[in-house]
């Protein structure tokens, strides 16, 4: 049994599947938005805090589109 401090912190996730379910196509966009934002926000200097909730954002889109590809190719899968 290992003993010491746990390597992360117990928390609940921080992505959760809502009810909006967008398509593979307009989160697609929103990731090139939230990169090209990411790009101005480094280029003029932004603070360190603009720039961690513009990455939450776009781990969380891309989380998102993993899943609405999952689904998009399980529903195929099945009607096959």
């Amino acid at each position: 049994m290992a003993c010491g401090p746990a390597l992360r912190p117990l928390r609940t996730s921080r992505f959760r599947r809502g009810r909006n379910l967008p398509s593979v196509d307009v989160l697609a966009a929103r990731i090139a938005d939230l990169v090209t934002e990411r790009q101005e926000l480094r280029q003029v200097g932004s603070p360190r805090a603009a720039i961690e909730r513009n990455r939450v954002q776009l781990a969380r889109a891309q989380w998102e589109l993993a899943h609405a590809l999952i689904d998009e190719h399980l529903a195929e899968a099945t009607a096959a």
